[in-house]
């Protein structure tokens, strides 16, 4: 049974899982928004993703753009979860995941490390 949650308190759990990082990496974060959606329209079932130029492969070019992107999607993220405390580990679970894209990091990797 999916959790039933609000907008709102969604959003609140991500910006606690922003919360979570560490500082210096959360100040080392460049050009990059955290947005909650619905979900994906072409990837219905994803948890999240980050549509931008990871910082590892941004060159002297890099300037001038829109920020990047990392999004949250609360309906596939609530699908899969039984319990809020369970969508909150979720939440920060995806959030890392993403923002670890940001910085350059693969998925295998990520899996590697426990954030797959």
């Amino acid at each position: 049974m999916p959790v039933e949650m609000t907008a709102a308190r969604f959003e609140e759990l991500v910006a606690d899982a922003l919360d979570e990082v560490p500082g210096e990496l959360a100040g080392a974060m460049d050009n990059v928004v955290v947005l909650v959606e619905d979900h994906n329209e072409e990837a219905p079932d994803i948890l999240g993703l980050y549509h931008g130029v990871a910082l590892t492969e941004r060159t002297s070019d890099y300037g001038g753009v829109l920020p990047d992107r990392i999004s949250i999607y609360r309906t596939p993220i609530l699908r899969m979860c039984e319990s809020e405390d369970q969508v909150v580990e979720e939440v920060l679970i995806t959030v890392v995941h993403e923002i670890a894209h940001h910085f350059g990091i693969d998925d295998s990797r990520l899996h590697e490390l426990g954030w797959g």
